[in-house]
C-alpha cells in the first residue's frame, strides 16, 4: 500500500515539475476510412512507468530524495501548474472529440494547423474506399491501342531474341537484369524470385551418338533434357508419330516394343507424350525425327524435353527453393528410358536399312522407304547428359490495384530458350514489356485499376515451364485466394491467317466479347466461336496455372490456318525472324499490335468492372458432356449385364452436376439484384467466383503424385476423361470390370462437381437440399 502511494505521488510530482505535451499521430484507419489523427498526453520520458520498470527503450527518469531541507511548497505554483495540466487535459480532450467525429462524418475536418498539413499528405485513397474511374471504358480502349506503339516494339524484339539465352545463361540474366531495369523505370516496385533447379543439357567432352549395327550414324546436337543417360541397344522399330493408335497398329502387325529402339516423327503430340507412349510398352530408347513431310526438307536439329509433367522433376510437389531440403523422389512423369532427337539425314540413314513389312499408308512421310523393321535391325544410342544445379531467375513487376489490391491477373512469357526461340520466347516477352509500359501510361492518364495487374517474366520454360511452375510450387496454397486469372504471351505470333486458343471456360465469353472488339480479318470465326478453341495441352504455358493452381488461364496464337495449325520451327534453330517474317508475311510487327491488343483489353477489362468477368455458367456444358458420356458407358454396360455393374448409379452423380448448374444461376441472380456500388458486397461476390476453378483441382489426390489435379483438364486417374475411358475399354474388352475403382471414381468425381456447388452458393447458411 505504501509502495503504491509512493508512486501515486511520484507520478503527481513529475506532472507537476515537468512539462506536458501534445502528440499527434497520422495512422491508418483499418476500416478503410481514411486517416485519423491521435492525441496523447505524455510526460518526460513520453511513456508512463508501471511499477518502476522501464518501458521500450525509453529513458526512466530517477526519483532522488534531497538531502537537505526541502523548501515550503509554493501554493501558487501548485494552483497555477494544476490548472496548466487541466488545460491541457480539456484540449486534449477537445481535439479528441473531433478526431471522433470526423471519422464518423468526412464533412467535418478537424480546424487545426497541424490536421491541415496531415490532411496534405495523406496518401492514395485506401482500398475499400469506392474508386470512380476518371475516364470511361471506351476512352481507356482507345487509350489502349493509341499507346501501343509499332516502334517500341521493333526496338523490343531486338533485345529479347538475342542467340544464348538458355536458362541460367549469362545472357539469360543479363535480360532478367534488363527487364528488372525497365520495371525500376516505370516505378512497378520489381522483384525477382530465385529457385535452384536441375537442368540438363549435352555434355561438350562427350557427345551422344547413335549407332545403326556398327556404323556409327551420327552425333546429334540437339538433345531431349531429362532423357536417361547410358548406353542401350536393341532392335529399331519404326511406330509414325507415337500416338496410342499408331502403337496399336503397330502391335497388331505383330510387333512387340518391349525390349526396343522406337524411331517416330516428330508433331501431332508432344515429344514427352511419345516417349512415355513407347516407355509404357516396355520401350529401352526413343529417337524423333523431322520428317521432310512436316518440315519442307528441313534437316535441323531438335531440341526439347522428355518429362510428362512441368517443373523441376526432381523436386515434384516441392519449391525448388534454397532453403528447401529436398526430399529424394523423383517426378512421375519422367519415363525412364533414353531418350534423342536426330536430323532427318541421320532418319534416312537408319529407314533405308530397316527391313520387315510395309507400313500403313498413314505412316509414310518424305522419305522413299518406310518399314517397320525386322530383328536383325540394332540400334544402340549412347546419352550423356549431364544434370546441373542451375540458378534461376523469374522477374516480377506490379501496377497495384486501388480497391482490391490484394487480387491480381497475371501476364507472363518465357524469355529463354535452348534454340534461338524468336516466335517461341522473342515475341511474347516483347509484349509482356510494351504492355507492362502502356499500362503504366494509362494509369498517369487517370485510369485507376481496381486490381492489380502482375507482369511476370518466366525462365527455363524450355525444360518445361520449370520457372513458372517452381513459383507455383512456393506459393500455391495462397494463389488462388489472390490470382484471379492468367494470361500467357507464349508463341503468340506463329502464323497470320486465323486464331487459335485454349482457355478456361470462365474465360470464353471474356475472350469472345474481346476478339468482337478488336477488328481484324484473322479474328474472325463466323457464328462458331468454339472453332477457334482447342483443349489446353501440357506443353502451353497457361497450363500448370489452370491444372495444378486452379487459376482461369488463356493463350492464344496466331496461326498459319485451322488445319495445319503448328508452327514448324518451334524448338528448332530455325525459329529465327527471317523464317517467322516469311510465315506471316513480313507482319510480325502488326500482328504483335492485334495480340496485344487482345491480351491488354482482356486484362484491363478484369481490373476495371466491379465484378470480375468470369461467366460461371460457362462450366456447365462442361460438366453436361462429361455427365453424358460417363452415363452412356455405364447404360451400355447395364444392358450388356457386366457383373456387378447393377450396384452402380449415376443418380448422384446427375444430382450434382443439375446442383452446380443451380448454384450457377443463383450467383448470376445474386449479382442482378446486389448493390454494385457495394464494395463489400462486390468482394463477396468475387470471392464466390475464384473459387469455381480452384474446387475442381481434386482434394482427394496428392499434389505430389497428381500434381494437375483439375477433374476436367488434368492428368490422372481423378480426371473425367480417366473414368470415361476406363469405361470405354472395358467395353472394348481391354480392361476387366472393377466395380470398386469405378464407385471410388464416381465418388470422387460427384464430389469435386458437388464442392464447387457448394461454393457458388454462397455462405454455409444459403445452402438448401435444392442447390
Amino acid at each position: 500500500m505504501a509502495g503504491t502511494i509512493g508512486q501515486a505521488k511520484m507520478k503527481f510530482s513529475r506532472m507537476v515539475n515537468s512539462r506536458s505535451y501534445s502528440r499527434f499521430n497520422q495512422s491508418q484507419n483499418p476500416d478503410g476510412d481514411g486517416s485519423r489523427v491521435e492525441v496523447k498526453l505524455a510526460v518526460d520520458g513520453e511513456e508512463e512507468e508501471m511499477d518502476g520498470t522501464e518501458l521500450g527503450n525509453m529513458q526512466q527518469e530517477t526519483y532522488t530524495r534531497s538531502t537537505g531541507r526541502s523548501e515550503p511548497l509554493n501554493k501558487y505554483r501548485i494552483l497555477v501548474c494544476v490548472g496548466a495540466a487541466l488545460l491541457v487535459f480539456l484540449v486534449g480532450l477537445l481535439i479528441g472529440y473531433s478526431v471522433h467525429r470526423k471519422s464518423d462524418n468526412k464533412s467535418e475536418p478537424l480546424e487545426t494547423p497541424c490536421s491541415k498539413e496531415i490532411q496534405a499528405e495523406e496518401p492514395d485513397p485506401p482500398q475499400y474506399e469506392p474508386i470512380v474511374p476518371s475516364i470511361d471504358w471506351s476512352d481507356i480502349v482507345k487509350l489502349l491501342n493509341d499507346k501501343l506503339s509499332s516502334k517500341s516494339i521493333e526496338e523490343q524484339l531486338s533485345v529479347y531474341s538475342q542467340i544464348g539465352r538458355s536458362a541460367g545463361s549469362s545472357v539469360d540474366n543479363k535480360l532478367g537484369d534488363t527487364i528488372h531495369d525497365a520495371f525500376t523505370k516505370l516505378n512497378m516496385e520489381p522483384w525477382v524470385d530465385e529457385h535452384y533447379v536441375k537442368l540438363q543439357n549435352p555434355d561438350s567432352s562427350n557427345p551422344n551418338k547413335v549407332w545403326f549395327g556398327n556404323e556409327e550414324i551420327g552425333s546429334p546436337k540437339g538433345f531431349l533434357a531429362y532423357s536417361e543417360t547410358g548406353r542401350r541397344e536393341g532392335r529399331v522399330v519404326y511406330a509414325n508419330y507415337g500416338e496410342p493408335a499408331d502403337l496399336q497398329a503397330v502391335q497388331a502387325n505383330e510387333v512387340s516394343l518391349n525390349g526396343t529402339v522406337v524411331l517416330m516423327r516428330a508433331g501431332r503430340i508432344s515429344m514427352a507424350q511419345k516417349v512415355m507412349n513407347v516407355a509404357k510398352l516396355g520401350a529401352v530408347a526413343a529417337l524423333i525425327y523431322p520428317d521432310p513431310a512436316n518440315y519442307d526438307g528441313m534437316d535441323t536439329e531438335l531440341y526439347g524435353h522428355v518429362h510428362l509433367g512441368s517443373g523441376d522433376p526432381y523436386t515434384p510437389g516441392f519449391p525448388s527453393f534454397n532453403h528447401t531440403q529436398f526430399a529424394p523422389a523423383k517426378s512421375s512423369g519422367l519415363p525412364e528410358i533414353l531418350a534423342q532427337t536426330i536430323p532427318a539425314s541421320m532418319a534416312r540413314k537408319i529407314l533405308s536399312k530397316m527391313g520387315g513389312s510395309e507400313v500403313p499408308s498413314k505412316f509414310k512421310g518424305g522419305f522413299t522407304s518406310y518399314k517397320f523393321g525386322d530383328e536383325s535391325n540394332k540400334v544402340a544410342l549412347s546419352i550423356n547428359n549431364k544434370l546441373v544445379d542451375t540458378k534461376i531467375h523469374n522477374v516480377f513487376g506490379v501496377i497495384k490495384g486501388y480497391v482490391d489490391p490484394d487480387r491480381y491477373v497475371v501476364i507472363g512469357a518465357q524469355r529463354d530458350s535452348m534454340t534461338s526461340g524468336y516466335a517461341k520466347s522473342a515475341v511474347g516477352t516483347t509484349l509482356l514489356m510494351e504492355l507492362a509500359r502502356v499500362f503504366n501510361e494509362l494509369k498517369k492518364e487517370g485510369f485507376k485499376p481496381k486490381r492489380s495487374i502482375v507482369f511476370a517474366s518466366w525462365t527455363a520454360g524450355d525444360f518445361g515451364k520449370v520457372g513458372a511452375t517452381e513459383w507455383l510450387e512456393g506459393y500455391w496454397a495462397s494463389l488462388d485466394r489472390k490470382a484471379f486469372t492468367y494470361i500467357s504471351l507464349d508463341g503468340v505470333v506463329s502464323g497470320k491467317d486465323s486464331l487459335r486458343a485454349s482457355a478456361s471456360p470462365l474465360l470464353h465469353t471474356l475472350l469472345q466479347k474481346t476478339l468482337e472488339k478488336v477488328k481484324a480479318p484473322m479474328l474472325s470465326y463466323g457464328s462458331d466461336f468454339s472453332s477457334i478453341l482447342t483443349n489446353m495441352q501440357m506443353d502451353d504455358g497457361a497450363y500448370p496455372f489452370l491444372t495444378f493452381s486452379g487459376i482461369p488461364s488463356v493463350s492464344f496464337s496466331f496461326i498459319s490456318s485451322r488445319t495445319t495449325p503448328d508452327y514448324k520451327y518451334f524448338g528448332t534453330e530455325m525459329d529465327t525472324k527471317e523464317r517467322l517474317d516469311s510465315v506471316t508475311g513480313q507482319q510480325v510487327v502488326e500482328l504483335s499490335m492485334l495480340a496485344a491488343q487482345v491480351a491488354g483489353q482482356m486484362a484491363l477489362r478484369l481490373v476495371h468492372d466491379q465484378i470480375l468477368r468470369l461467366d460461371v455458367t460457362k462450366y456447365g456444358g462442361v460438366i453436361e458432356s462429361h455427365v453424358k458420356n460417363i452415363i452412356h458407358h455405364v447404360n451400355v454396360l447395364k444392358s450388356e449385364k457386366v457383373e456387378k455393374i447393377e450396384t452402380l448409379s449415376t443418380e448422384w452423380l446427375i444430382a450434382a452436376k443439375s446442383s452446380c448448374s443451380r448454384a450457377a444461376t443463383k450467383l448470376n441472380n445474386d449479382i442482378k439484384n446486389s448493390d454494385l456500388e457495394d464494395m463489400e458486397m462486390c468482394r463477396i461476390i468475387n470471392n464466390r467466383i475464384m473459387k469455381v476453378e480452384h474446387n475442381f483441382l481434386s482434394p482427394y489426390v496428392s499434389i505430389r503424385d497428381f500434381p494437375f489435379r483439375h477433374i476436367f483438364f488434368g492428368n490422372g486417374w481423378q480426371t473425367a476423361t480417366d473414368l470415361e475411358n476406363y469405361l470405354q475399354d472395358v467395353r472394348d474388352k481391354k480392361a476387366s470390370f472393377d466395380i470398386d475403382q469405378v464407385l471410388n471414381k464416381f465418388a470422387l468425381l460427384t464430389w469435386s462437381i458437388q464442392g464447387c456447388a457448394n461454393d457458388l452458393a454462397g455462405d454455409i447458411w444459403s445452402l438448401d437440399n435444392e442447390i
